[in-house]
């Protein structure tokens, strides 16, 4: 069998507060979007943004991160897969499919000025960790120590 690749990523901006609920079993659930942004030309040589909404699911741990951390407007990395699911409409008997992504990892990268923490939250198997980092400015970290001439290897 030949190998093949469902992989999703994606960086943008989260549309509007998660909609969270949980499975009679107790899993968490997570729906959300996100908004992603190309930038071209158009033929007349002015530049147009194009602006895609992509619908998400999160499931378990992630869901739970999603809850606690993420709202309308933080900046989102995620990786997940394609998922598309069927069914039949009861009032006019049509096919409907939807496809949404399923979150495996996401990494929150807005700042606490915006209300979020950095931070990633990676689910590889049966192994889950959150790494909630302070997200100081980046200015902080170059002031923190002081570099002489005798520093540099060159």
């Amino acid at each position: 069998m030949a190998k093949s690749v469902n992989k999703v990523i994606l960086l943008g901006n989260v549309g509007k507060d998660p909609e969270m609920r949980a499975t009679p079993g107790g899993t968490m659930v997570g729906n959300f979007s996100i908004a992603t942004t190309e930038r071209a030309k158009d033929p007349a040589g002015n530049w147009t943004d194009k602006t895609e909404w992509h619908n998400l699911v999160a499931f378990g741990k992630v869901a739970e991160i999603i809850r606690d951390y993420v709202k309308k407007g933080s900046k989102l990395y995620v990786e997940g897969s394609l998922r598309t699911s069927s069914w039949d409409d009861k009032t006019s008997g049509q096919k409907r499919y939807k496809t949404e992504i399923v979150v495996n990892d996401i990494s929150l990268l807005s700042g606490r000025g915006e209300g979020e923490g950095g931070g990633s939250y990676t689910r590889s198997g049966s192994t889950a960790s959150f790494d909630q980092r302070s997200s100081a400015p980046a200015e902080d970290y170059g002031q923190s120590a002081e570099i002489t001439d005798d520093d540099i290897p060159f």
